[in-house]
């Protein structure tokens, strides 16, 4: 993994210092709460409903086992035992005293880590799909060029104050586990005509009010013009994004207003004017990036069936909690963060001390966070596979529910988030509680539930094969259901089923929704096939019936 240098190690220094005094200042009346906003933003430092809340940038997803022991340090010291992963691969604590925030900066900067831009109006945190580097279906590595846009846009003068929050995600497989379709620009990696490596350009994704699905701008770009292709892009919309409306301000309102095509002729006129400045990445320049993440030292190991033998629950846990690896002898391993008594995406101190433990002894002393609030063990032997699992099952972190209707996104909702307008966490528990039957989950196959507390769309609903979003009316929290939506592979937003749902009725409506799958799935086809396939009004006439 990526190592910081002297100039890396200085400037998180420099910015620890800088916040200590600017939130001394503030504590003590110098600056007033609209004069520290956007200097405690800039440090990924939000205040919620209850306390303060820190982000804390975990760049595409990777952690060395001595940053994850560093995690748990703050949630024990800091926190209330716990911290909690979010869609964007990072960690959040949801209770620091604000007085404590620059102790906490400073414990992060000991071990390569901060939380510069994980907030404000800026280039967040670049997301990676969580297999990289070690996925069969992999074009190419993208932790490299991850590293590359997150030394290129850090504290990026030009850049640090957009219209709206911007950001990219990047993917090396066609099977697309970083939802790079909704993002603001999408990098897809793959070979052009002569066998060369490039990226397809994706621009004007996102979620929130405006869902919608990034548009194609470029089929190909060479990876040496990588940086300033995205700068071109980054320039128009900071130059022509709305900073009137925030509604309005994102990036894909100006891809609409503009037209995809007139949009496109913008950036590659940019584009041809800095094209060949100091930005175009050298051979040499890739290349010394690429040593930060060459392949770990594996063993030359025959592939073997870790399953003979074991008993059933190991065998529920092989199958849906770990995947194929590209190299002979070894499987990735999903660690759940999905135990049914808990919020979806929280861990533990205790937790993150006993991975951290483990990954060194199984997984090369690496953890990786996915957007699907889980993490991975992506180097374990086969050999090792059920020792794994055992002290995974010790730590309440093997629930074999990857890719099941319980493997749930979830934002932290009404229960902490000051913007939120209803309960999510506990709407997880309701579902958890009514689909405890792991033979029907099995049975079910692939599904993916994604809820929100409100229209911000942290939890990613408009693109689960089963969305909710929390929504106020009068004071009370109801909830609207879509169908259909997917952020991989082939991308599409759910469509809502019809009115808005009670909070005690909405694992049971769920349930009526599968009943129409169950009856009218054909052989092998999934839930998004069969929506696909049957369209919305089957679903809707059975979810309303009782009440027409």
């Amino acid at each position: 993994m990526y190592r910081y240098d002297n100039i890396d190690q200085t400037l998180v220094a420099e910015r620890v210092a800088q916040f200590r005094d600017q939130t001394s200042r503030f504590l003590s009346g110098e600056l007033s709460e609209e004069e520290f906003r956007p200097l405690r933003l800039r440090n990924g430092l939000y205040i919620q409903r209850h306390a303060p809340m820190l982000r804390i940038a975990v760049p595409y997803g990777l952690l060395s086992t001595r940053q994850l022991r560093m995690l748990a340090h703050l949630a024990r010291k800091y926190d209330r035992n716990y911290g909690h992963f979010t869609t964007r691969q990072n960690i959040q604590y949801n209770w620091p005293k604000l007085e404590d925030v620059p102790d906490m900066l400073a414990d992060l900067a000991t071990v390569e880590m901060h939380a510069i831009q994980t907030s404000g109006n800026c280039i967040r945190n670049t997301t990676a799909d969580h297999f990289a580097g070690i996925a069969p279906d992999e074009v190419d590595d993208p932790r490299p060029y991850c590293e590359l846009i997150r030394q290129w846009s850090t504290v990026h003068p030009e850049f640090n104050y957009l219209p709206r929050k911007f950001k990219i995600a990047v993917t090396g497989s066609p099977a697309d586990r970083a939802a790079s379709e909704v993002h603001d620009i999408g990098l897809h990696l793959k070979r052009g005509p002569d066998g060369e490596i490039g990226f397809e350009v994706l621009v004007g994704g996102g979620l929130g009010r405006t869902p919608i699905i990034g548009k194609v701008i470029r089929d190909f770009l060479p990876r040496e013009h990588l940086l300033s292709y995205l700068e071109a892009i980054l320039r128009i919309y900071n130059q022509e994004g709305r900073r009137d409306n925030m509604y309005k301000a994102r990036i894909k309102i100006l891809v609409r207003a503009k037209g995809e095509d007139a949009f496109r002729d913008a950036v590659e006129a940019e584009w041809a004017q800095i094209r060949d400045s100091g930005l175009k990445l050298t051979v040499a320049e890739i290349e010394r990036m690429r040593g930060f993440f060459v392949p770990l030292p594996y063993e030359t190991l025959p592939n073997i069936d870790p399953t003979v033998g074991r008993e059933p629950a190991f065998l529920a846990w092989y199958r849906h909690n770990t995947r194929a690896h590209k190299v002979p002898g070894y499987r990735a391993v999903v660690v759940s963060l999905k135990a049914p008594a808990e919020a979806p995406g929280d861990i533990t101190a205790e937790q993150m001390d006993a991975l951290a433990d483990l990954a060194d002894r199984v997984s090369s002393g690496q953890v990786r966070s996915t957007h699907d609030q889980n993490l991975v063990l992506g180097e374990v032997r086969q050999q090792d596979l059920y020792e794994t699992w055992q002290e995974l099952v010790r730590l309440s972190l093997a629930t074999p529910n990857i890719g099941t209707l319980t493997d749930m996104i979830c934002c932290p909702g009404l229960d902490f988030c000051s913007l939120a307008n209803a309960g999510s966490i506990g709407i997880a528990k309701q579902i958890n509680e009514r689909f405890s039957d792991v033979d029907y989950l099995y049975d079910l196959g692939h599904i993916e539930i994604k809820m929100s507390g409100c229209m911000n769309a942290c939890g990613h609903h408009h693109v689960g094969h089963i969305g909710i979003l929390g929504v106020d009316k009068h004071g009370e929290e109801w909830y609207q259901i879509t169908l259909g939506g997917s952020a991989s592979g082939v991308s599409s937003l759910g469509t809502v089923i019809g009115p808005s749902v009670g909070k005690t009725e909405v694992a049971e409506t769920i349930a009526k929704i599968l009943d129409v799958y169950v009856a009218a799935r054909q052989e092998e086809e999934s839930f998004l096939e069969t929506f696909r396939r049957i369209g919305v009004q089957p679903f809707r006439e059975r979810v309303y019936a009782a009440n027409h």
